[in-house]
Formats: C-alpha cells, sequence, structure tokens
C-alpha cells in the first residue's frame, strides 16, 4: 500500500485527470444503469468512461518502456490501444450488431487517417506554418496501410454479382483474415528488430520523468482492461436504444461514434504531437492506429465472430465505404509522401471526412 501511495504521488496532472475520470465516470455509468435513467445518458457517460480507460492504457503502455524499451512498448501500444474498440466489438457482435462493428472498423480507419491526421495538420500547420518531416518509417507504413486496405477489398470485389466468388463470402473473409494476421506477426519482429523502414516512434515518445513501479503500471493496465470490458458492455447495451431514441442509423453509429470512441489514445495524442511541431511521431502514431486495426484488428474480429454467434463479421463492404476507405488511404499516402504538411491539407482531409459522415447520416435508423 505505501508503495501505491508513493506512485499515486508520482503521477503527473494528466494521469491524475485521467484516472479520476475513468473511475468517476465508470460508477456514474453503472449508478445510472441500476436506477434504469435514460439509455442515452448511459451510453454518453460510458463512452467518456471508455476514453478516460484507453487514455490511462497509454500512459501505462508508455512507463512500460521505460523498462522495456521503445520498440517493444510501440508494439504494447498497438495492442493495448485497441482494447476498448476489441470489447466493444466483440459484445456488439454478440448482440447481433454486425453492421455496426463492419462500419466502426472501416470508421476507424477513416478517423484516423481523415480526422485525426486532418487535426494534426490543421492545428500544427496554424501553429507552426509548414511542417516538414523525413521519415522512412512513416512512408512504409503509408504503403502498407494501403496495400492493406487493397487487401480487404478484395472480398467485396470477388463476391459482387457476376464475379468468381459469389456466395463465398465467410470464406474468402476468413483466407484473407488469416494472410492479414501472419503479415501483422511478422511485422512485429520486423519492428522491434528495427529494420529498415521500421517505426522508431516509441525513442521520442517515452516519458522523461521518474518512473511509476512496475508492479504499479501492470495494475494499472489490469485495471484500465478490465474496466474498459465491464464499460464496453454497458457501453454495447445503451447503443441500440439511444440511437434509437437518437434517430440515427446503424452505418453513421458505427462509422462516426463507435470508431471515435474506440480511438480515443490516437485522437488526443496525434494531436497533441504534432502542437508540439514533432510530426515525425505525429504522423506514425496516427497511421500505425490506422495500420493495426486493418492488418490486425480486423482480421482477428472476422475469426472471433465465427466462433461466439450472433452474426458472421465478413470483409464485403457497401460500394461507399469501399470507396471511402480506399480514397481515403491513397490521400494520406500522397500528403505524407513530399515530407510536408500544411494547415490547408488538414482542413481538406477534414472536408472529407465530413462529407463522407454526411453520406451515411440519412441512413436508416435504428429500430
Amino acid at each position: 500500500m505505501p508503495s501505491v501511495i508513493v506512485a499515486l504521488r508520482g503521477l503527473d496532472r494528466s494521469a491524475i485527470a485521467s484516472l479520476v475520470v475513468s473511475v468517476v465516470a465508470s460508477v456514474a455509468a453503472f449508478a445510472l444503469d441500476a436506477v434504469d435513467a435514460s439509455q442515452t445518458l448511459v451510453f454518453v457517460v460510458s463512452a467518456v468512461a471508455l476514453g478516460a480507460l484507453a487514455t490511462l492504457i497509454g500512459e501505462g503502455t508508455e512507463q512500460l518502456g521505460l523498462r522495456f524499451g521503445p520498440r517493444t512498448t510501440g508494439i504494447l501500444q498497438s495492442a493495448l490501444g485497441n482494447l476498448p474498440e476489441l470489447f466493444i466489438s466483440i459484445f456488439a457482435l454478440q448482440a447481433g450488431l454486425v453492421v455496426v462493428v463492419q462500419t466502426a472498423l472501416i470508421g476507424s480507419i477513416l478517423a484516423n487517417t481523415l480526422l485525426v491526421l486532418g487535426l494534426a495538420f490543421l492545428l500544427g500547420g496554424l501553429r507552426h506554418g509548414t511542417q516538414r518531416f523525413h521519415a522512412p518509417a512513416v512512408r512504409t507504413m503509408a504503403i502498407l496501410l494501403v496495400l492493406a486496405v487493397a487487401a480487404l477489398a478484395i472480398p467485396t470485389l470477388a463476391t459482387a454479382p457476376g464475379a468468381p466468388d459469389v456466395g463465398h463470402a465467410i470464406d474468402l473473409s476468413v483466407i484473407v483474415s488469416l494472410v492479414l494476421l501472419v503479415v501483422f506477426a511478422a511485422s512485429v519482429p520486423f519492428s522491434m528488430g528495427g529494420g529498415p523502414g521500421a517505426s522508431t516512434a516509441g525513442e521520442e515518445a517515452l516519458p522523461t520523468g521518474p518512473p511509476w513501479p512496475l508492479g504499479f503500471a501492470l495494475g494499472l493496465l489490469a485495471f484500465a482492461a478490465i474496466g474498459a470490458a465491464l464499460i464496453s458492455d454497458l457501453f454495447v447495451e445503451a447503443l441500440r436504444p439511444s440511437m434509437a431514441s437518437l434517430h440515427l442509423s446503424e452505418t453513421f453509429v458505427g462509422l462516426v461514434v463507435v470508431a471515435i470512441a474506440g480511438n480515443a489514445v490516437e485522437n488526443v495524442v496525434g494531436v497533441q504531437l504534432a502542437m508540439r511541431n514533432k510530426t515525425d511521431l505525429a504522423t506514425s502514431v496516427i497511421l500505425n492506429s490506422s495500420l493495426q486495426v486493418a492488418i490486425a484488428l480486423t482480421p482477428a474480429l472476422v475469426l472471433i465472430s465465427l466462433a461466439i454467434g450472433g452474426g458472421a463479421l465478413t470483409l464485403v463492404l457497401s460500394p461507399l465505404l469501399l470507396g471511402a476507405v480506399a480514397l481515403s488511404t491513397i490521400l494520406a499516402a500522397l500528403i505524407v509522401f513530399d515530407g510536408e504538411s500544411t494547415w490547408l491539407e488538414g482542413l481538406a482531409l477534414l472536408g472529407l471526412y465530413v462529407i463522407i459522415a454526411a453520406s451515411v447520416w440519412f441512413g436508416p435508423a435504428i429500430q
């Protein structure tokens, strides 16, 4: 207990705020649900709790970097940072909300490559002018992201009417998912070994203050992970009735609301880094988040959906979603490839994100 008190005293203001908000919001969400309060209110409060818990996970993994090194921490941050979205997706699949999960995964890629990257370039550019970076890792991730999205597009094209794999959406989705997971597994030792073009973002991102005790860091991560699992269940429970009362479509909920809630860490960290003029690191964090969703989280959930019941998740997308994610990743890759960014490029990315969000706003509401 004394060591815990010492560790708490050593937390910075950001970590303390995240811890307090996560505890208060989590308790409030469960209390509101217990007294049969408005499901919309439960939904909003649980979303706040998920965001705070995601930030705690980011803080904890950064602290581990002081002990295990930046490259290992980068892998941990990618895996643990996606925990809230993983839990939300699993509970939503069990509830039969396959459309919400599918659009949330695509929405995560869109939110990072358009919304977060756009905000980072806009605010960073307004503060520092043209921001330049020379990072082979950023360009490598951008190319891998385009290739991953191309792989995700194949099931849609191959199962279209008249195509050779009509009626085999699940089978082809499983094959593509297994291939992408192999690529992800190969990328882990590549990144940790520091191969050409491997990410070095973690080297700049490590905390500079005194490290937390190892037991405290691991305990905080365990608390955040368990909390994220419990709150995700509550979040999904409240999702359908609250969205029905707000007359929103499943596609809009997944593409915008759930996608942003599940990526709170990257949403905040990427923009903060750009405003500090650490553009290399900002673009690495943002694009790496999109890449991990494409080659790890999405294929893993395709396989998980077959085991848990509630509806099979496939990689067959609507023409709108396929076109949106393909154009967005290509645009993001072109923007970062020249090694500089401007506030106008950021504004253009944000504009495209708003247009895509508006394109699904008028869909049929959840009943």
